[in-house]
């Protein structure tokens, strides 16, 4: 029998208050800002507060590297917060908040799905407390203070063929990605090309994600760099005078906001950066107040562990202070086939017949993919555990397949059946981390913040993704050197590349080697605190399919959401 809907499934459940969920967490009234009686806003000062209590141990999910299909990433991070109360065991789960465009595109909503959600559903995908919003606003008035200096006359001299600073909008309008702006009278502004990306591609996001304080958050969106004089030196917000009024925007936007499972377990849902130019994780100072909020905060890092884990480590680990007791690898049979190279799946379209076949041998070879990444948790220290998100079509045989390869790295391997199950479907999975979690760490950095910005290239480029080298365009050489000369070097470095393969190419599956990391253009995001260098193209304005989730999303006669998925 089929599952009813996430929505349906969502308005079924029977929510706890805010306040009780808080509660659990240690958190008191005084410290909630109610939105409705199911989410609240925490305020900073819980951070200080809970300061006293023990710490949770801290367990990162990620997967192996993402297809058409989806692994259920979400999903498993939430099953297992579920989990953890079924073996006996307190967790708070932590992950980011949805983007409107992915959820009225091709792609859906960000609260987990089947029995193992973050709810309210609605309010989840549907802009929840504003916070998008609020980093649309502040990085558009930066945008609107930047064309007005040149406007009046361009006191800082901003190179206008060097200015990095674009526009942005929380909606998937393919048509935004390239613009003239300006024209008209000579009142209209000072003609030039620009664009928007998607918000959740905004550094003011990236920002949102990675500060620790009201103040830190000042100073760093004071930093953001939008563009560069004739002489190379960097223009920042501050020069601009837009960084305090920037940070008045955020000050609500900075607390994290507090949700729950369908199984009432904490969820804390805080900033949403986008997982190919930026670290794609949910925020610090969630992680800060959800440390101590129980025995375990569980969190999800974007994308595989190539990708989300790897920044999580370098970039929001190094940021926090915090350390990972354990990692999570989600995979699946049908990844796994996938990465075989055996089989074509297009989103979208009906799946290849052979695919859905017994073939535990198509695992082990797809296997190369999930073996890569357990190693890369394993570059940091971190203990991985493989989680098998089963589908009801899958075979024992494949099941196995999986857990001898995760024999083989002497990884620990559960089956999870969260999506139908709930938090009881997790427990193999739940007991595994518990396990792995309380084992003793050795978390490390991949690189010295005093590396050389190309040595820290490198060392993701040929230990994470396997790669031979590093080619750089001779653009790329140029700015390398003008971020050192400019005090940039010390910063991590987030390197954007597709999320379909580990190599640069994403048509390469597997675990890909005999390839060079190209590296055409770098960038500086000074503002959140790291370099990124882009290797192939990045769409950050995502466009509408041929038949976007929007066109099945509506009000009924009650007056309720139908569609929403």
């Amino acid at each position: 029998m089929a599952l009813p809907t996430a929505l349906e499934i969502a308005r079924s459940a029977e929510l706890k208050p805010a306040a009780d969920i808080a509660a659990e967490m240690g958190i008191p009234d005084f410290l909630l800002e109610p939105y409705g009686e199911h989410v609240a806003k925490i305020k900073l000062d819980a951070i200080e507060h809970l300061a006293d209590r023990p710490k949770a141990r801290y367990v990162v999910v990620s997967a192996v590297t993402p297809t058409p299909l989806g692994e259920g990433k979400t999903t498993t991070t939430i099953g297992l917060g579920q989990a953890m109360r079924h073996i006996g065991r307190r967790a708070t789960v932590a992950i980011r908040q949805a983007s409107m465009g992915p959820t009225f595109g091709i792609k859906g909503g960000a609260a987990g799905g089947g029995y193992s959600q973050a709810i309210p559903f609605e309010a989840l995908n549907l802009h929840l407390t504003g916070d998008m919003h609020a980093v649309t606003a502040a990085h558009n008035l930066l945008s609107a203070m930047l064309d007005n200096h040149l406007h009046q006359g361009n006191g800082l001299g901003i190179d206008l063929n060097n200015i990095t600073w674009r526009r942005v909008l929380d909606v998937n309008d393919r048509v935004l990605r390239n613009l003239v702006v300006g024209l008209g009278t000579k009142e209209d502004g000072i003609p030039r090309q620009t664009g928007f990306d998607i918000t959740a591609a905004s550094e003011v996001m990236a920002v949102l994600a990675l500060t620790t304080s009201l103040q830190d958050l000042r100073a760093r969106l004071g930093r953001i760099v939008v563009g560069y004089t004739a002489a190379g030196d960097p223009v920042t917000a501050e020069e601009l005078k837009a960084a305090g009024a920037m940070t008045v925007i955020m000050r609500e936007a900075i607390k994290p906001n507090l949700l729950q499972t369908l199984e009432n377990t904490p969820v804390l849902v805080h900033a949403g950066p986008f997982g190919n130019i930026a670290h794609g994780n949910s925020s610090v100072v969630a992680d800060l107040i959800g440390i101590h909020g129980g025995e375990f905060l569980i969190t999800e890092a974007g994308f595989g562990a190539d990708m989300g884990a790897e920044r999580f480590f370098n970039i929001k680990c190094r940021t926090s202070g915090l350390t990972p007791d354990a990692g999570v690898v989600v995979t699946t049979v049908r990844a796994l086939k996938v990465h075989s190279g055996l089989h074509r799946v297009v989103a979208g379209r009906p799946l290849p017949p052979a695919l859905l076949e017994e073939n535990p041998d198509e695992v082990h070879i797809g296997g190369v993919n999930l073996r890569k990444q357990l190693e890369n948790i394993k570059a940091h220290g971190v203990t991985p555990v493989v989680a098998i998100n089963a589908f009801p079509d899958d075979f024992a045989s494949e099941h196995q397949a999986i857990r001898e390869i995760a024999a083989e790295l002497g990884v620990r391997a559960a089956v999870c059946t969260h999506f139908a199950d709930g938090g009881r479907g997790a427990t193999e999975l739940a007991e595994a981390v518990a396990e792995a979690a309380e084992e003793p760490s050795e978390f490390h950095l991949l690189y010295p913040s005093d590396a050389s910005l190309k040595d820290k290239i490198e060392a993701i480029a040929t230990t994470i993704y396997g790669a031979d080298g590093v080619d750089y365009l001779p653009q790329a050489n140029r700015q390398l050197d003008t971020y050192e000369k400019n005090g940039f070097g010390n910063l991590p470095v987030c390197i954007a590349k597709t999320h379909l393969s580990i190599s640069s190419d994403p048509l390469l599956k597997g675990a890909p080697t005999g390839w060079r990391l190209p590296v055409r253009e770098v960038r500086a995001a000074v503002g959140a605190g790291f370099i990124y260098a882009i290797s192939g193209d990045m769409r950050t304005m995502p466009g509408l399919s041929s038949h976007p989730a929007a066109e099945h999303i509506d009000i009924d006669e009650n007056g309720e959401i139908v569609g929403l998925s």
